[in-house]
């Protein structure tokens, strides 16, 4: 697969709740919200080595998804970008967290591997939704 047609590979399984095919598109030791800043937002946190990984998964039980609507997804021989349509509520606070353009970066190995993975989103409006304000 090519890595626009990875990026749309995992898109669909996310949306069916399919970690095991995510993880199998995944390096060995990926390097998982690479160049995160420290925050508190447990599902924005840096992860390395797949095993790692589904803990981000875990981490997201803490919301309820109503919109993941990849719009487009872009890429060359060893990149791709995914823009995508997010709204979701932070289950212990009641608030709404929108990203109508959440920007997704996937560096991928000569394997056809996801490499590297960040979320380029809006971390302050997770936080605060997490935080409740």
């Amino acid at each position: 697969m090519t890595p626009v047609e990875t990026v749309q590979h995992l898109y669909a399984a996310f949306g069916r709740g399919d970690i095991p095919a995510i993880l199998a598109c995944l390096a060995e030791d990926v390097d998982w919200e690479y160049g995160t800043a420290p925050n508190p937002v447990p599902w924005l946190q840096h992860r390395s080595g797949r095993a790692q990984v589904p803990g981000f998964f875990e981490a997201l039980g803490a919301v309820e998804f109503h919109v993941f609507q990849p719009l487009k997804v872009l890429g060359d021989a060893d990149c791709a970008i995914g823009l995508v349509h997010l709204e979701a509520t932070v289950k212990a606070t009641g608030k709404r967290v929108v990203e109508p353009g959440e920007i997704h970066i996937f560096h991928f190995n000569d394997r056809g591997q996801v490499q590297r993975f960040r979320h380029a989103a809006d971390t302050w409006q997770h936080a605060m939704a997490l935080k409740g304000d």
